[in-house]
């Protein structure tokens, strides 16, 4: 990760310059500025981590623009410590008020501003994180399961996490894709980065260029997802989902590593690491024509296959025990275990919905559900009624806590599977069955993931 970037503003040569080499020398990217206009400027082409604001210019004074910054913005966008040789108790309440995080006397002490500036920097870092987590409630911090399949994962994550290379996560709807990508930040260089996350299916083309390059409206500033991520990672989820004119956008920036805001006049660096994810061939989408051939391949550097669960049934005890753990604590639902028949049956069932599904239904038997124990009758009744091959399962109930696309694509994995089995595995029958041609029936096939040589 880069280190924390901190912009100084004062007119006066000497003390620019002292600060400025004193930070540098504690591992701080450092920019100066003269007055408030060179102040802006620098703050417009790229957001500091923290601002150290002399109070007294020639242009402008530090509170008038911090004024500034926190009317264009709806909110001081970043930390800032004022600096005056001759402020007043006013003053400093003043620039308080506005958002300031602290207040320095000139002549400076070197180890109150040291100080000063570690805590205001670590100060927003918590502020982000917390902000972050608000959005967004990560119940799995590391991926769960003790199989060889899932150890062997988690090791190939961390290989690949200490490297900066950009990488590409493929899998089943529902196996935890996202898990694995912030698992992936958490054990990178920019773990102390941000994680900022952007799904392929809800931008929509008109907002596409502000959604990931931000804007620029009469002085005030958006920041578009490349921005926000700067000096982290930006998950994509579900790219195949983009249309083609995000495509376009999105190629352009990431191979140039720079964008412009739409309404700005000048292109901004960005240096961010991209983890994709997607449930579909993107290889067969390229084919299709859905996807650009140019961005797979500058997506696709480090290739990361999450398995579906019924390639590791012998996690879903501990699957079971964590999710009753996590809905007890974060829900503060009573505490229920599951019976060991329960727990073998549910190892022989094919887990269609994959993790989501699992965790979706133990959270529905903590919620309906009554007693110390979970038993195979209960079960059989949140499955809904599936056999014990474990097919047939209730397609409706998993569908419904689905987003609409992966719910329309697990009803048709289920549908097509079952049509095939009472085609004696025959494509060409099953053509006839469903109404398609055959050509369009084996694409279809292969996108859902259904291996016509098995059945």
């Amino acid at each position: 990760m880069a280190n924390p970037y901190v912009l100084v503003v004062d007119d006066e040569p000497d003390i620019r310059n002292l600060v400025r080499e004193i930070l540098e020398d504690e591992g701080y990217e450092v920019q100066v500025a003269e007055s408030g206009a060179a102040a802006r400027a620098a703050c417009h082409d790229r957001r500091p981590d923290l601002v150290l604001l002399d109070i007294w210019m020639p242009d402008v004074d530090g509170v008038s623009l911090l004024k500034e910054w926190v009317e264009a913005e709806g909110g001081l966008p970043f930390p800032v410590i004022m600096m005056s040789g001759h402020g007043t108790v006013e003053t400093a309440v003043e620039a308080t008020r506005l958002g300031a995080y602290d207040f320095i006397e000139k002549p400076l002490s070197l180890a109150k501003l040291l100080l000063t500036v570690e805590r205001a920097v670590e100060a927003d870092k918590l502020k982000r994180e917390n902000v972050g987590l608000r959005r967004q409630v990560q119940p799995v911090t590391e991926p769960v399961g003790r199989s060889p399949a899932m150890q062997q994962l988690r090791d190939q994550v961390k290989r690949i996490a200490s490297h900066d290379t950009w990488v590409l996560i493929t899998g089943e709807p529902g196996t935890g894709k996202h898990t694995y990508g912030r698992y992936l930040h958490h054990n990178s260089a920019r773990r102390d980065g941000p994680f900022i996350e952007m799904r392929g299916g809800t931008i929509a083309p008109e907002n596409s260029a502000v959604e990931l390059f931000g804007s620029e409206d009469d002085g005030g500033i958006y920041r578009g997802r490349l921005e926000q991520a700067h000096g982290g990672t930006l998950f994509m989820d579900e790219v195949a989902d983009m249309d083609a004119e995000t495509q376009t956008r999105l190629l352009s920036a990431l191979e140039a590593r720079s964008f412009m805001r739409v309404g700005g006049g000048h292109a901004l660096e960005v240096d961010v690491r991209i983890v994709a994810s997607s449930h579909q061939d993107l290889e067969q989408e390229v084919k299709a024509g859905r996807f650009r051939e140019d961005l797979y391949y500058l997506l696709n550097v480090v290739p990361l296959r999450i398995p579906p669960l019924r390639e590791h049934r012998e996690d879903v005890p501990e699957l079971l025990s964590y999710y009753v753990d996590y809905f007890v604590h974060t829900d503060h639902l009573a505490y229920r275990r599951f019976t060991v028949a329960a727990q073998n049956r549910l190892r022989n069932y094919t887990w269609p919905g994959n993790i989501r599904e699992l965790k979706n239904m133990v959270q529905r038997l903590l919620i309906l559900g009554a007693g110390e124990e979970i038993d195979t009758d209960e079960v059989e009744t949140a499955l809904g009624g599936a056999g014990q091959a474990g097919e047939g399962m209730s397609v409706a109930a998993t569908a419904m806590e689905l987003p609409l696309r992966e719910a329309r694509e697990l009803f048709e994995r289920e549908y097509l599977q079952h049509q095939l089995a009472a085609c004696g595995g025959s494509v060409g029958k099953l053509s006839q069955v469903v109404g398609m041609e055959r050509t369009n029936l084996y694409r279809k096939l292969r996108a859902l993931g259904i291996d016509v040589k098995q059945k």
